[in-house]
C-alpha cells in the first residue's frame, strides 16, 4: 500500500502529524559538532518516555553530491508499521520561498510503511516529485536516507527538520490516518538545522604510465600509454584531448600517434636510427571535461 502518493494525503500528514508547536519560530538551529562533509545535530532527549526519542541527526555528503541523513532513534531499534518519519527540506535555505506554513520547505521526504517518498512544493500544494531515483532508505535504530543533491534542486546549502511519529494507524481501505495515539519527537523543537554541502572539485589522477618497449630503442617506434581516472568516480578516461611532447637532446620529435585508445592516452614517436646513446624525454597529457592529467618520462635510447 502507498497511502501518501496523493497530495491530499500529504496535506493530511502535514496537518495531523507535522504541525509544529505554536511557539516555534523560523530561526535556524545551529549544529553541535561540525566536521568536513559531516555535521552532527544533538537533540534533546527524554521528552516522552513512551514516544520515539531522536538523540542525534548526522547529515553528510560525498563528492558526488549524495546527501545522507542518519536519524538516531535508539529506543526504536526495529521499524514497525506505526512509525512515520518526515523531513522538511528548505532546499535553498530561504524561508521566503517554498511552503509558507513550514519554514519555506521546498520538499517533504516521508518514510511510511517502509517506503520513502519525496514530494515537492508546487506553489500551493505538495506533489509527487519527479526526482525519486536516487532516494534510498533503511532503518536500524532509526532511519537513514540517501538522496542526491540533484533531486533537491541541485542544492548546495539547505535547512531541514525531522519528525518521528509512533502510533500512526492507516486504514487499509481508504488510507485514512488515525493519530489518536500518536507520540511525536521533533528535531529541532524550534526552527531548522542548516547544512552546507562540501564538495571537493574532482581531478584526474594518473594511475599508470607504461612505456613500450620498456626502454626506447633507436630506429623503432616508442609508445607511452597514460591511464588516468576521475578522483570522484574512479572512472578511467575514455576520450579527451591528448598532448604529446618528445625530445632527443634539444631536438623535438613529432608524435605519430596522439589520441586516447584502449582507455589510455597514447603517444607514439618514431626514434631515428641515430638516437642510440641519447636521452629521450617525453610527456603525455590528457584533458577531459576541464580536468587534466600529465606524466613525464626520461630514458636512455639503446
Amino acid at each position: 500500500m502507498r497511502p501518501l502518493t496523493r497530495p491530499s494525503l500529504v496535506l493530511a500528514i502535514a496537518v495531523v502529524v507535522v504541525a509544529l508547536p505554536a511557539a516555534a519560530s523560523g530561526a535556524l538551529s545551529g549544529p553541535a559538532a561540525p566536521a568536513a562533509n559531516s555535521t552532527t545535530y544533538q537533540d534533546s532527549v527524554g521528552e516522552d518516555p513512551a514516544g520515539p526519542d531522536i538523540t542525534t541527526i548526522v547529515t553528510s555528503n560525498d563528492d558526488a553530491g549524495t546527501i545522507t541523513f542518519r536519524i538516531n532513534v535508539p529506543n526504536r531499534q526495529q521499524l514497525t508499521q506505526d512509525l512515520v518519519t518526515i523531513l522538511e527540506i528548505d532546499s535553498d535555505a530561504n524561508q521566503a520561498t517554498g511552503d509558507p506554513d513550514n519554514f519555506g520547505a521546498d520538499f517533504i521526504l516521508q518514510y511510511i510503511l517502509g517506503e520513502a517518498i519525496l514530494f515537492k512544493w508546487n506553489g500551493s500544494d505538495y506533489a509527487l516529485s519527479a526526482t525519486q531515483s536516487s532516494l534510498t532508505s533503511s532503518w536500524s535504530s532509526g532511519p537513514t536516507f540517501k538522496i542526491n543533491a540533484s533531486a533537491l534542486n541541485n542544492t548546495r546549502r539547505f535547512a531541514f527538520d525531522a519528525l518521528v511519529v509512533s502510533g500512526v494507524v492507516f486504514d487499509q481501505t481508504t488510507g485514512a490516518i488515525d493519530c489518536t495515539n500518536c507520540k511525536r519527537d521533533f528535531s529541532p523543537l524550534i526552527g531548522l538545522y542548516p547544512y552546507q554541502l562540501q564538495i571537493t572539485k574532482p581531478t584526474l589522477v594518473v594511475k599508470s604510465l607504461r612505456p613500450t618497449p620498456a626502454k626506447p630503442v633507436a630506429g623503432r617506434p616508442f609508445t607511452l600509454r597514460l591511464v588516468a581516472a576521475r578522483s570522484d568516480t574512479g572512472a578511467a578516461v575514455q576520450n579527451g584531448r591528448v598532448t604529446c611532447v618528445g625530445r632527443l637532446g634539444s631536438a623535438r620529435l613529432k608524435a605519430q600517434v596522439q589520441r586516447v585508445q584502449g582507455g589510455a592516452a597514447t603517444c607514439t614517436w618514431n626514434l631515428p636510427a641515430t638516437a642510440k646513446g641519447k636521452t629521450f624525454r617525453g610527456s603525455v597529457s590528457v584533458a577531459f571535461e576541464g580536468l587534466k592529467a600529465s606524466q613525464s618520462y626520461a630514458g636512455k635510447v639503446r
